[in-house]
This record gives C-alpha cells, sequence and structure tokens, in this order.
C-alpha cells in the first residue's frame, strides 16, 4: 500500500487534498514548472492545479518546442498573459479592462527558484511574445518558513491568488486558505523550538 497519495502526490500525513476547495475561473491558468519543484515538499503550485478549473500543471525547462504551449498560443482571440516581472512587464492591474476585448484570457505562471524561472523564459523563445505582467509591489509573501529572495517575494499559489482576485477571475480565497493550512501543518511537524528559532515567530 503507498504510503503516497495518488492525487496530490504527498505522503498521506501531509496530504494537500483535505483543504482543496474547488474554482472556477473565467481565465485560464498554466503553471511551467521547473523539474526541481515537482518534488519539492513546500511547493505550492499543485494547489493551483487542484483547485482552479480550468488549469494545467507542465513540467519542464524549455518550452519552446511543446505542442500544447504552442497550441495555446496560436489560438485566435486569446490574450495571453505572462506573469513574469521584467522592466518591460506591467502591473497586472493595468490590463484588466483590455480584457474584455478577448474571448479568452489565459495567465502563464513559471514555477521555480527566481534563477530557475528567468532560465526557463530564456529558453522558452515561444514565450517572449507575450505581454510580461508584475503584481503590485508592495505585496508581501506569507510563506514564512520558505527561505526568499526579497520580503515581498510570493509562493506560486500566493501569486495565482493575488493575480485571479484582481483581474475578477474568481473568489480565490480557497486557495490561499488552503496554503495557510499546508503552512501550519509544515510548521506543526517541526521539532519544537526550530520555527521561533531560524523564522522569529513571524506572523504569517
Amino acid at each position: 500500500m503507498s504510503r503516497y497519495c495518488e492525487r496530490c502526490g504527498r505522503a498521506k500525513k501531509a496530504c494537500l487534498c483535505q483543504w482543496i476547495q474547488a474554482v472556477e475561473s473565467s481565465i485560464e491558468v498554466v503553471i511551467l514548472q521547473h523539474p526541481s519543484e515537482v518534488n519539492q515538499a513546500k511547493g505550492t503550485a499543485k494547489i493551483i492545479e487542484l483547485s482552479v478549473s480550468p488549469s494545467h500543471l507542465l513540467v519542464g525547462e524549455d518550452f519552446s518546442a511543446h505542442p500544447m504551449v504552442n497550441q495555446w498560443l496560436a489560438e485566435p482571440n486569446t490574450l495571453n498573459l505572462i506573469l513574469f516581472p521584467t522592466l518591460d512587464s506591467v502591473e497586472l492591474g493595468g490590463t484588466v479592462k483590455t480584457l474584455a476585448n478577448y474571448h479568452k484570457t489565459r495567465l502563464f505562471l513559471i514555477d521555480g527558484t527566481w534563477k530557475k524561472a528567468f532560465k526557463m523564459y530564456q529558453l522558452s523563445s515561444n514565450l517572449h511574445s507575450l505581454q510580461q505582467v508584475h503584481l503590485p509591489k508592495d505585496l508581501e509573501g506569507r510563506y514564512t518558513i520558505r527561505k526568499a529572495p526579497k520580503e515581498n517575494a510570493l509562493s506560486t499559489v500566493e501569486a495565482a491568488y493575488h493575480a485571479l482576485t484582481i483581474m475578477n477571475a474568481c473568489d480565490a480565497k480557497p486557495l490561499i486558505n488552503a496554503f495557510d493550512k499546508m503552512v501550519e501543518f509544515q510548521i506543526s511537524q517541526l521539532p519544537e523550538g526550530t520555527y521561533d528559532k531560524y523564522f522569529g515567530g513571524r506572523n504569517r
């Protein structure tokens, strides 16, 4: 008998499914996940895949020749956005008015460390024509038990939550609720005193 959940892939004692609630979104979500994140215990992309409909999770580094991605990018009357902060990206809220001009909107998220995400974007030349968007810069991450490169860095599920909320795609609260439950569980599994010692007991 497997010790792992067949649906979320986590050890059964750390199963995410108990916290997942279905979310119907008017915007399709595609998660491009670096292979190193697949079995990452602190990864959050699975919450999005299990919760949001429609959503897709694809694993790889270079998606230039990925048949499904290229099929999506070729769809007529579709606005494809990629959440990837650069000097050329625009704040996501500024694109909301344009959504009504398209039959469908699709949001691409890159799931990986910043260094790996940057490499994935550079390799995936087919993504370079997409409108790059970023979230408001004053948002604060809640993932206090995973090191972040800067204070306002967000986990993938937090980014999805804020993006879907800004675009009025759905009530995305179930995403952040499942995320908080996952973090609480992870903290509960730490040896006594470890959280306060290394993370200062910061509020989530």
